[in-house]
């Protein structure tokens, strides 16, 4: 208990007196305070996932009762994944921010967002009262909402904040219902209510009430079609922002999901398919549209989508293991999608903090602008590589692994499938493969646009790499998806304990790190040490022959032109040209060229981008229907101040006699009765 509250007087004390300290004492002061409450959550998620869980009773209100404080090994996970981001991004933070250290009001305000984000976010994973959970989760939003308006006098910037902040708002929406339905029924806001009600319910009403929780936490998620404000929000922030809504932000609708499985008993084979059915399209859409994408960071943002995408086939496939007694599956499922969230968190921060080294050292995210920055930028690249490799699932990194996991969930799925399970199984395989593959595309793309070939432009200020201490949290980070990859078993030891509250809770049997479910990740292991000793060798023979003979470094070969210039490389439209043409039902192209004249022409120009159909009829036509029936009311707001005054007099009047007029009427009715 002692303990509970210092992590709230710390969050309190930071609050009251960042901005009464000097610009290069508020990162520091942040840091220091996330430090010292990391290691507070952090001891208690170590416990939980130990077997040990932690339950504590806070006093609360009239209106909230006790506020019950319960860290189980499935919030001990999401605990530590949510430190882990916040220590890397909050140090990279102090070096990124340092190009706005003039903007002392500024700087103040994103401080404290950055620190009360951290809280809350822990604090979601903790509390386990409806009330302080949906507080919490208004301060993430907020805190959030303020981090990605950083830039607020750029339009845009304010746009996509704002969007965020309305789209999150639904989400809330939805939360305050089914809390509210729990706590009307069995008037208790404890989450053990949930289970509760959710078991003296009928079939279709259980499946609702999951429901109803599963698209407000899909929403902060970004399944499709929920995804529209992610694409916006995470380009419009500072890079360790992204990095930090990306890697763990979004997961706190997954996080809300899972404790929803937990708590709510319900068909869980419905549950899986309607999981698993909006997961693929989710991972296929996110990566279709990040391939078009020519903001770098918008491209990242889409992954997102797709990968969050990945973490629902896992999911949905441990539901199908709940729902038909297959502890095996169940195991695979959930583990594969815990797995997934760690990996994600990971290599999609590193690429964050990657793009965001990208624009500070070349001021421009329009991957067409960049190139040949390989060259100037060796330790970004080569960490931007690592992470776009181990994204795309590819050994010997920690993305690999997860993926894995769930392909075998689907291939143990397969043995005990019916015929129209089966050939729904081939086409989640189908989807899988074609994400994987689509996804090692667009990173191709990125990789080899930014950093390969020549500058597509010259820029007037020198390009050169980051300090060191500011790459210091991306190497920490590249360890570990390093070592997921080659020493898996290691973090699946610690995962059994989370997917033992899927499995035991319901009777079945402690087998998850049985032969027959992760039995071949020893050989995948010990064949990812042998991947990296051979690539070892190779260079160091590479080096040794090497040695004693002169190496020259010249420019990027021309393709045997005596004058090549820039405009003869691919540009990031033409590199998938050709997957335009294929998917050109699926997208939403705009051009913007000027024809080639003459025989000696002295400018052409082509642009071309990509709109999200799914915005565009999901947000964008709603929004323009909106605006169509408000403007006929244009005439109420008429510029005329005894128009205004009158509407205040006829509010008055409608307020006294309305009341008047309805008790009339139901006095008149109760007389008709009585006749």
């Amino acid at each position: 208990m002692t303990l509970v509250i210092i992590f709230i007087l710390i969050c309190i004390t930071g609050v009251i007196i960042i901005p009464f300290i000097n610009v290069k004492m508020k990162g520091i002061a942040v840091l220091t305070a996330i430090v010292t409450n990391t290691i507070i959550s952090g001891y208690f998620a170590i416990q939980s996932l130990t077997g040990q869980a932690i339950s504590y009773i806070l006093p609360g209100s009239v209106i909230t009762g006790a506020i019950p404080v319960r860290i189980d090994a499935l919030s001990g996970w999401f605990i530590l994944i949510v430190n882990f981001v916040f220590l890397t991004g909050g140090w990279y933070g102090l070096f990124y921010m340092g190009a706005y250290k003039y903007q002392r009001k500024k700087i103040s305000l994103h401080a404290i967002a950055f620190l009360l984000l951290h809280t809350s976010l822990v604090s979601l994973l903790a509390i386990q009262n409806s009330i302080v959970f949906l507080v919490a989760w208004e301060v993430m939003m907020f805190s959030a909402f303020i981090c990605v308006i950083f830039e607020h006098e750029k339009e845009v910037t304010l746009k996509a904040g704002i969007n965020y902040l309305i789209q999150s708002h639904i989400c809330v929406v939805l939360l305050v219902t089914g809390f509210l339905w729990v706590s009307f029924k069995t008037g208790s806001y404890d989450f053990q209510a949930i289970t509760t009600f959710s078991a003296a319910q009928t079939h279709a009403g259980a499946i609702f009430l999951f429901l109803l929780f599963f698209v407000g936490f899909a929403i902060k998620t970004g399944f499709v079609p929920f995804h529209t404000w992610l694409p916006y929000a995470h380009p419009a922030a500072p890079a360790h922002i992204s990095g930090i809504m990306s890697g763990v932000l979004i997961k706190s609708g997954i996080y809300g999901i899972l404790r929803m499985i937990l708590l709510i008993k319900a068909d869980f084979t419905t549950i899986g398919y309607v999981i698993l059915t909006i997961s693929v399209i989710s991972g296929l859409y996110g990566v279709m549209l990040a391939i078009v994408q020519h903001d770098l960071k918008k491209l990242l943002a889409y992954h997102s989508v797709e990968n969050i995408g990945i973490i629902g086939l896992g999911i949905g496939i441990g539901c199908i293991g709940l729902g038909t007694g297959n502890h095996v599956l169940a195991s695979l499922g959930f583990a594969g999608a815990l797995l997934h969230t760690l990996n994600h968190a990971l290599f999609k921060s590193l690429l964050f903090y990657t793009a965001g080294m990208v624009y500070q050292a070349t001021h421009t995210l329009n991957v067409e602008h960049l190139g040949g920055l390989i060259k100037k930028m060796p330790q970004t690249a080569l960490l931007f590589l690592i992470a776009a490799v181990a994204i795309t699932g590819l050994p010997p990194f920690n993305g690999f692994i997860s993926e894995f996991i769930i392909y075998t969930g689907l291939y143990q799925w397969l043995q005990s499938a019916s015929l129209n399970s089966l050939i729904f199984i081939l086409f989640l395989i189908l989807g899988l493969v074609l994400i994987g593959g689509l996804a090692m595309l667009c990173f191709t793309k990125a990789f080899g646009i930014v950093f390969l070939g020549n500058a597509r432009r010259e820029f007037h200020h020198q390009v050169k790499e980051g300090p060191f201490l500011q790459l210091l949290p991306l190497y920490f980070i590249t360890f570990f998806i390093l070592f997921i990859g080659v020493c898996p078993q290691l973090f699946l030891n610690l995962l059994q304990g989370p997917v033992q509250l899927f499995t035991e809770n319901r009777g079945v049997a402690n087998t998850m790190f049985s032969v027959k479910a992760f039995g071949a990740l020893t050989p995948i292991g010990l064949a990812a040490w042998g991947l990296i000793l051979l690539t070892l060798i190779i260079f160091s023979i590479r080096k040794w022959v090497l040695l004693h003979r002169p190496v020259s470094a010249g420019p990027t070969w021309g393709c045997g032109y005596v004058a090549p210039t820039a405009k003869m490389q691919y540009t990031a439209g033409s590199f998938v040209r050709s997957y335009m043409k294929l998917n050109k039902p699926t997208l939403l192209l705009s051009k913007s060229e000027k024809a080639v004249i003459g025989l000696f022409p002295a400018h052409s120009h082509f642009e071309s981008h990509a709109y999200d159909k799914l915005e565009k009829w999901l947000i964008d036509k709603p929004v323009r229907a909106i605006k169509s029936f408000l403007s006929r009311f244009l005439f109420l707001q008429n510029g005329s101040l005894q128009s205004y005054i009158l509407y205040g007099i006829m509010f008055i009047i409608g307020v006294i006699f309305i009341p008047i007029v309805f008790d009339a009427l139901l006095w008149f009715i109760e007389f008709l009765k009585r006749l």
